[in-house]
């Protein structure tokens, strides 16, 4: 059975250890007002190498193990840059929840870089997260084409129109 998701905890870790990423995914349409629920972060960290060692830090600090469908706690795995740097993507578990590292989502293939100028920052807690706009969102659901996706994407095409109408 997954751990709660545990967000404010989540976030701290990582800000403790000065990790630079964009919250992507359900999540990030949720701090956008989204009323759709989500039981992950997605997260899309930079790729500087010392930004993944102190990515890989703040995992170890999270007991991060490799989620698989077989093992409810997860499987361990040493955590190196290196082997960060070759990822796209990788699901874990950790004392917070469930976390997606997302290096490349969909429609954004330079990850952190494509989506940092556009980010959005907003207080979670007592951190500052940095948040993908909430177009990159919608751009990355529509890429990604797949069946929760299509599902979400007239609530966020509505949320998208209100926000517009509000901020006229």
């Amino acid at each position: 059975m997954p751990k709660a998701l545990r967000v404010l905890e989540l976030f701290a870790t990582l800000h403790e250890h000065r990790v630079r990423y964009i919250v992507i995914g359900g999540i990030a349409a949720a701090l956008h007002g989204s009323p759709l629920m989500t039981v992950d972060v997605d997260i899309c960290p930079d790729t500087h190498p010392a930004n993944l060692q102190r990515l890989c830090d703040a995992l170890r600090a999270m007991n991060a193990r490799i989620r698989t469908a077989s093992e409810d706690d997860g499987v361990d795995f040493q955590c190196h840059p290196e082997l960060l740097a070759g990822m796209r993507m990788l699901n874990l578990v950790t004392d917070f929840g469930e976390l997606d590292l997302t290096f490349e989502p969909p429609a954004f293939e330079n990850g952190y870089s494509d989506l940092a100028p556009q980010a959005v920052a907003i207080p979670v807690g007592s951190v500052e997260v940095r948040i993908a706009a909430l177009d990159n969102v919608i751009e990355s659901k529509e890429q990604a084409n797949r069946p929760k996706d299509r599902a979400a994407l007239p609530v966020l095409y509505a949320l998208r129109d209100e926000i517009a109408e509000r901020d006229r």
